[in-house]
């Protein structure tokens, strides 16, 4: 690498009227002002600009030749520079500070050892209010010893290094890193690309190693659209990048840190290099301003997954896009948020009697999935367009007990308590019309699923919030309704083969047939307790799963006489029956002194003490808070004290939110991790305009969300949590949110 320069600093006042008549100080040299060094890549120059931040230099003044005619320049592209307008040359663009140029080349004839680069250029000082006159500088570039011919790409699998051609450069040949100090606060990291390969955006992120300093995120630009034949649609980088990174520190004074920066990219043409990770060390001059390090948000923050959702909708093509979300549902079809449609399809096609087939089945289960996605993906585009929180709308009492009430009359129907039949003029002419009979319960089938989607299935998932999102951000409707549409056809796949399965596994006629209804009948009842709870208390609703289960036992035979001749099936049923009978019974001691948790009924009896210290330890210390003002008030109190703060958005008919409660914040480790946090809750069940306010604060469309904030008081964005997390994912969680407060507070519960 050489810097060259020549200075003109003597012929300045005759080449450049702009200098002032009366300068007090002579201008900085040429040389002293635009500085670079140039580098071979084997296949490319690369020409690095350092340009002092009293200049600049014009874009359109800026060409490269072959000097001595060994080298043959291709096509290459000056990188965008800044618009600048001046008296002297109009509207121009111009450079300040630093920039690259990559100009590709192939030999002409032998490969020599040094080749001559002619650099014309001239640029300007507008502190003093000079030009420079326009400069011609040749540069003696020693070139890298590779073989003949271009590079060639021999690579037939991805991460494949081993079938590499050694004529293919290597990694550190065709990317090459660096961090320059642009001041305390903050640096400039930038990767140089040479031509034929790319960067991937989303695999480039910095962190620091060093203690007491730590990079915020990395502020890269937008990149191009490349369709990879590895990742798909993805954003490149096809020439060389800088980006800005701040850095918080915990000192002011002059220091050294180490930044770890990882990046991959690969070659047009197939090849892909393995992930690479660099570790760069820069100096830092005395800070104007220290930071508190756990408010810059990281570059190795893990954005949360509603996010992460929320850029393949924007970024990846549409395909993609609804395969990823066809897929999430399907993850969420084994979830609280789909199962319970698995007994309201049954109860349907059970409804059909003997004469289902797994057509009739797999028919009817198609009619009530599409009807629940037309309907989630409509509500959803609704609730996103207008602003409006559906799910608490359709979540109301009077809605539940209403929607409950209905599957208790189709239960009764299942016992044979009732026959709805039409009366006989009219079943005759409907009848002697071929099929009518059958699209009735297709509708049926469509508005029950409709119904479903609406009240049953009343969970917040990051896949749902990341459509949400988009629809309520970009306005893109196409897009983002034809991921929640995936995702509501992927919620339903598995109900398609419940009743295909069903249509062929349910008995035709005869005693089974019986005992098959009397089953739905009890699912049912299950269904309208499931819904009553979200407004019903802990201990009255383990009331009413203690009826349900014990009568169960006895429809199952629990309490029947076996004779020597009874069969294997009537053993089992009495078998099993008597043990729901008997759990029915603990789930009613359990009620009665005050339990609430099914699996856990007779947690609340005080034996010896041991119990009730145990709950003690693990009661949840949420303060409740209404408004976006008693919000602002604890943040500042938690700030004072130095403690960070959490706000989990709680409804009572959120299923979800129970799960959290019940599982998640009363285990000891997650407890432990939030022992320096301040636990704050909002109870938006009544979805009031101090509910709407808090919400809308930070764009949360519903419960279950937790935001967290640091100690500054500060939200902690990219750590949002949506939908139910299991104990040990959340105290990881925490960790990463919550920085060291929360990693220390876990340890010392285990020391």
């Amino acid at each position: 690498m050489t810097k060259i320069g020549n200075g003109f600093a003597a012929l300045l006042l005759a080449f450049c009227p702009a200098i002032p008549a009366f300068a007090d100080e002579a201008p900085p040299k040429v040389t002293e002002a635009f500085q670079y060094v140039v580098s071979d890549t084997g296949a490319a120059l690369e020409i690095d600009w350092a340009i002092d931040e009293c200049c600049y230099l014009y874009r359109d003044k800026l060409s490269f030749e072959s000097g001595d005619g060994a080298l043959a320049f291709g096509d290459f592209q000056l990188p965008e520079g800044l618009p600048h307008e001046d008296e002297f040359f109009g509207k121009q663009q111009v450079y300040r500070d630093r920039f690259f140029v990559t100009i590709p080349y192939t030999v002409k004839g032998d490969r020599p050892q040094t080749a001559e680069l002619v650099i014309k250029s001239q640029g300007c000082n507008d502190v003093i209010g000079i030009c420079y006159p326009p400069q011609t500088w040749t540069d003696e570039v020693k070139l890298r010893k590779v073989s003949a011919g271009p590079p060639k790409l021999k690579l037939g699998q991805f991460g494949d290094t081993a079938n590499i051609s050694s004529e293919f450069p290597p990694v550190d040949e065709v990317f090459f890193p660096e961090v320059f100090p642009v001041d305390g606060n903050a640096v400039e990291v930038g990767i140089r690309v040479v031509p034929g390969f790319y960067l991937y955006k989303d695999k480039i992120s910095v962190r620091s190693l060093t203690d007491g300093a730590k990079a915020g995120r990395l502020d890269l630009p937008k990149g191009k659209m490349k369709v990879d034949e590895y990742f798909g649609e993805m954003e490149v980088y096809l020439d060389s990048i800088v980006a800005p990174l701040a850095i918080a520190r915990a000192t002011p004074n002059a220091m050294d840190i180490e930044l770890e920066l990882k990046y991959q990219g690969c070659a047009e043409g197939g090849l892909c290099y393995m992930p690479q990770t660099r570790v760069i060390a820069v100096s830092l001059p005395e800070a104007s301003t220290i930071s508190d390090l756990s408010a810059l948000p990281s570059e190795t923050a893990p954005v949360s997954e509603q996010a992460r959702l929320a850029q393949i909708i924007t970024g990846s093509s549409i395909w993609v896009t609804i395969g990823l979300f066809f897929l999430a549902g399907l993850g969420l079809a084994f979830t609280p948020c789909v199962l319970p449609m698995v007994p309201i399809l049954s109860g349907i096609i059970a409804g059909e009697g003997d004469e289902v087939t797994p057509m009739r089945g797999f028919t009817l289960a198609s009619s009530y999935v599409l009807g629940m996605a037309l309907v989630y993906t409509a509500a959803g585009i609704v609730a996103a367009a207008a602003g409006l929180q559906l799910q608490a709308t359709f979540n109301q009492p009077w809605i539940l007990i209403l929607f409950a009430g209905l599957f208790v009359i189709l239960a009764l129907g299942m016992f044979g308590a009732y026959e709805l039949q039409m009366p006989s003029s009219i079943q005759g002419k409907v009848s002697s019309v071929s099929g009518k009979q059958r699209s009735g319960t297709m509708i049926g089938a469509f508005v029950m699923g409709a119904l479903s989607a609406l009240i049953v299935t009343a969970c917040v998932a990051p896949a749902l919030i990341a459509a949400l999102t988009v629809m309520a951000q970009t306005g893109d409707m196409l897009r983002s309704g034809s991921a929640l549409f995936a995702m509501s056809l992927g919620m339903g796949a598995p109900l398609l083969l419940v009743g295909a399965a069903q249509g062929k596994l349910l008995p035709k006629a005869g005693p089974w047939m019986v005992a098959v209804r009397n089953a739905f009948g009890f699912m049912m009842l299950g269904l309208a307790i499931w819904m009553l709870s979200r407004i019903l208390s802990g201990n009255i609703t383990m009331l009413l799963w203690a009826v349900l289960i014990f009568m169960g036992g006895v429809f199952m035979g629990g309490l029947t006489t076996l004779t020597g001749e009874s069969a294997v099936v009537q053993k089992l049923g009495k078998g099993f029956g008597f043990l729901a009978i008997i759990y029915g019974i603990v789930l009613l001691l359990g009620a009665l002194t005050g339990g609430s948790n099914p699996l856990q009924p007779l947690a609340s009896i005080n034996l010896g003490g041991a119990t009730t210290v145990a709950e003690a330890e693990h009661a949840l210390p949420f303060q409740r808070i209404k408004t976006v003002d008693d919000l602002d008030r604890e943040l500042a109190a938690a700030s004072s004290q130095g403690k960070s703060a959490f706000l989990d958005f709680y409804a009572d008919w959120c299923v979800s939110c129970k799960e959290m409660e019940a599982y998640t914040f009363t285990d000891g480790d997650v407890q432990a991790a939030l022992s320096n946090t301040v636990w704050l809750q909002a109870d938006v069940t009544a979805n009031d305009d101090a509910d709407q306010a808090l919400l809308s604060r930070f764009g949360v469309f519903g419960p279950p969300t937790i935001i967290f904030f640091g100690t500054d008081g500060q939200q902690r964005h990219g750590y949002e949590v949506v939908g139910y997390m299991k104990a040990r994912d959340f105290v990881e969680h925490l960790q990463l949110a919550l920085g060291e407060s929360a990693s220390i507070s876990a340890q010392a519960r285990h020391e």
